[in-house]
């Protein structure tokens, strides 16, 4: 949970949830193996040499170094197969992350009539993992038949030895008899030596995904002795920042901007321009390339990420429940906040007009992700959340995109009241909800190109702010 946004934005939640199964499963086969077949087998292997070697060391000679050569072929070849093994989970992992996909998007699927696609597709994952699998199994055929082999030869070279004794003298009949009898026993526990092996390795390849996660570095981490941020006053400021997902896409260059604490600012632009980078980079959802972003003075790259968080209250675009209840949900803005501090929150968000006619109004579950809900209701709960929170820098990302002009006036009051103690930055493409903000920052092309308030910015002869305020005019809601 402490990776960072990129990790989970370019990994299936379904194959994340498969490889965590896996692992757990894996470490219970590997254990047992180990407990409960392979230290039964070395005893056994043991008891049976020294036996053996007291009433006839030839036949334990034999015996040792077929053991050996035996364990050693299973080992070899299991050792050379794990790549196999490891091709065969991965295709279990996508095989599992196509499913979840298909189903989180089953609306889409079904609006878009792409049943019969996605079934198609969904053949095409199986049918690869299915010739992985079959070639696996394939695999295992062959040390079944060597095993086979290699318990053929040691029958012969003891029956061999046996005669070739017996004539000399030198063996009884009870003798051949013994050495039989262990050949038979180590045979049937040393054929299901290689399914021991096999599970154990099949056991590494299955954790092997998850171990790779587990030992990869965090891309966002605390530095060392990293401090809690002390808000005093929430001034933020960006100071030559550059951003880039990689050497050919720069998302921000050379960023310089500086918001006074209590400030609210609203920052606009086209899509692509920047703006939900600029948010992500002060949620230190990523890293800066360059530059640095300071917040009271203090660089954000020099502090923890928990304690930037909880000083920030981020509502979202598009806000995503947990399939939980409506409590639960708005409660996790403040955990420890009392059910009566959760009902007023929620009261300022306006969220009790749809509550309160459900019929098990705050413990009603709301789906996975908030599916049970509209866009404007999730919206409603992920304000009231913020509202909980209290949080002295407030960022509004698009927060009353999915509301009706209705909802949205009445939101208005409980933001207005929000807002208040703040320092607000608004990311908004409606631009009736940044009207009385402090100041507008218009950016294109990761650089800010205008600054002002919404009187200066719409009075000017030509602009960005100009022309989506003419463009957008007959949708405000005036007030």
């Amino acid at each position: 949970m402490n990776h960072s946004h990129s990790f989970f934005t370019n990994n299936f939640s379904g194959s994340l949830v498969q490889r965590v199964n896996r692992f757990a499963r894996a470490y219970d086969g590997i254990a047992d193996s180990f407990a409960f077949s392979i230290m039964p087998l070395i005893i056994t292997v043991i008891g049976s040499l020294i036996i053996t070697w007291i009433v006839a060391p030839i036949i334990s000679i034999i015996l040792f170094i077929w053991v050996i050569i035996f364990a050693s072929f299973n080992l070899a070849f299991s050792h050379w197969k794990l790549k196999y093994d490891i091709a065969v989970a991965e295709a279990d992992s996508k095989t599992t992350g196509y499913l979840s996909d298909s189903i989180t998007n089953s609306n889409a699927v079904s609006l878009f009539t792409g049943q019969d696609y996605e079934s198609k597709s969904f053949k095409d994952v199986t049918t690869d993992q299915a010739k992985k699998t079959t070639f696996s199994w394939f695999l295992s055929d062959i040390v079944d038949a060597i095993q086979t082999l290699l318990i053929a030869v040691i029958e012969f070279a003891i029956f061999f030895y046996a005669i070739k004794y017996w004539n000399q003298g030198l063996a009884t009949v009870g003798t051949f008899v013994l050495a039989q009898t262990y050949i038979i026993g180590l045979a049937q526990q040393l054929w299901g030596f290689n399914k021991f092996i096999r599970k154990i390795y099949e056991g590494f390849a299955d954790a092997k995904e998850m171990v790779e996660i587990l030992t990869t570095p965090y891309e966002i981490k605390d530095m060392h002795q990293a401090k809690d941020l002390d808000v005093k006053n929430g001034e933020i400021e960006f100071k030559n920042v550059t951003f880039a997902f990689n050497q050919t896409r720069e998302i921000l260059k050379d960023l310089n901007l500086k918001i006074g604490a209590g400030q609210k600012v609203a920052i606009i632009g086209p899509s692509g321009a920047g703006k939900t980078t600029f948010i992500r980079l002060l949620m230190r959802l990523h890293d800066v390339s360059s530059g640095s972003i300071l917040i009271d003075g203090q660089d954000i790259q020099k502090i923890t990420q928990d304690s930037l968080r909880e000083k920030t209250s981020l509502v979202p675009q598009d806000p995503v429940l947990f399939h939980r209840t409506l409590m639960e949900n708005i409660r996790y803005g403040k955990r420890d906040a009392t059910d009566e501090e959760v009902r007023e929150a929620a009261r300022l968000a306006h969220c009790d007009e749809f509550i309160d006619v459900l019929p098990l109004k705050y413990e009603t579950f709301v789906g996975e992700r908030g599916i049970k809900l509209s866009g404007g209701e999730r919206q409603r709960i992920a304000i009231a959340r913020a509202i909980l929170k209290r949080a002295p820098i407030l960022i509004l990302d698009e927060a009353t995109s999915s509301l009706d002009s209705h909802s949205e006036a009445l939101i208005q009051d409980a933001l207005d009241n929000l807002m208040k103690n703040c320092t607000t930055i608004v990311i908004a493409h409606r631009l009736s909800t940044i009207r009385k903000m402090d100041r507008i920052i218009a950016m294109k092309g990761g650089k800010i190109i205008e600054d002002g308030t919404h009187d200066e910015l719409a009075n000017k002869n030509s602009g960005l702010y100009k022309d989506l305020w003419e463009l957008q005019a007959g949708g405000f809601i005036h007030k």
